[in-house]
This record gives structure tokens, sequence and C-alpha cells, in this order.
């Protein structure tokens, strides 16, 4: 990679890439490098399904790249990013009529789960268990570290509401959660 690239603003990368000119496919490439964990990471904790997130994944990219023909400059690339993003998952769980679910892969199921385990299924289960307007919006903060702002930019609501929506949605996980951690601590 270009180093002196990487020591580039998003804005700048973007410009350089919108501009057309030799360095254009290279400003690209540390857009992708840059953004593509945090991308795929979001698709992936969306879809729950590693295929559907590597081909909305790519769909993001390729959509980013076309769409910045029509674009003068940018000034929150990853918010951008993670819109598109957001729109594709929403079309593929549309196509599938179905809900998302989580496939956490990095955790290995043990006959003998411990308290942990128990604990991480009891989570997911409670998040699947939100409406889709708070999973969202609390997949977006707690598993992304996104901002308030920039979850507020990405859905096109205000930063009171996404800030009201996370707060109920963690209501609504404790309350969920409560008999069971009940019961785990006798």
């Amino acid at each position: 990679m270009d180093k002196e690239l990487e020591n580039l603003s998003d804005g700048e990368l973007f410009k350089l890439m919108t501009a057309g000119e030799a360095r254009s496919v290279k400003a690209f490439e540390e857009i992708y490098t840059r953004h593509s964990p945090r991308v795929y990471a979001y698709c992936r904790r969306y879809l729950g399904n590693r295929e559907e997130a590597e081909d909305v994944f790519q769909e993001t990219f390729i959509r980013f790249y076309n769409s910045s023909r029509q674009q003068r400059e940018m000034t929150n690339l990853s918010a951008y990013l993670l819109k598109i993003a957001r729109n594709q998952c929403l079309n593929t769980i549309r196509e599938n009529k179905r809900n998302a679910r989580y496939d956490d892969e990095i955790y290995v199921k043990h006959e003998d789960r411990d308290e942990q385990d128990e604990l991480l299924n009891l989570v997911k289960m409670a998040i699947e268990l939100l409406p889709d307007e708070y999973k969202e919006i609390f997949i977006m903060r707690e598993y992304n570290g996104l901002k308030y702002n920039d979850i507020a930019e990405i859905t096109g609501i205000s930063i009171n509401t996404v800030k009201i929506k996370i707060f109920r949605a963690r209501e609504r996980i404790r309350q969920i959660l409560q008999p069971y951690l009940s019961e785990m601590s006798k």
C-alpha cells in the first residue's frame, strides 16, 4: 500500500478517488483497507450468516464505488459506508423474508457449558427478542461501537431518538434476563 495514502484523511482519499487520476484506484484500496473490517463485522452481526454477510459486504463497496461518481466530497465516510451496508442488509432480510439471527462461531459449544457460555446464549436470545427497531440500533452501539451521531446519520433519526431506543433496548434486555439471572444466582 502507498505509504503517502495511509496518512491522508478519509475526505482526502475520497477526493483523490473521485478525481479519476491514476492514483484513484490506490485511494479506493486504502479506503477499503481502512473500513472493510468494520463494514464486514457490521454485516456479519446484522445478518448472522457468513455467506450473506460476505455478499452484502462486497455489494456495499461496489455500491460505494459506483455512487462515488455522483458525490463531490464526503464528510463521514465510515457512516456513509455503514448506511449502504445497512440498506443492503435490510434488502437481504426482505428478500429472504426472515429475521436476522446471530451465528457466533467464535465460541465452541461443549456439552458441559459453563456459566459464561450460558450467559452469552441468554444475552443473544434477549437481543433476538428485541423489536427490530431496537435491535438494529443496539447492535450498532454495543457491538459496532458507533457513536450516537453516527447511528442517527445512518438510520435517519434524531440523536435523542437513538438514545431513547438504546435505553429502551437495554431495559428490555434486563427485563428478559432478570428471571434467568435470578435463577443462575441461586
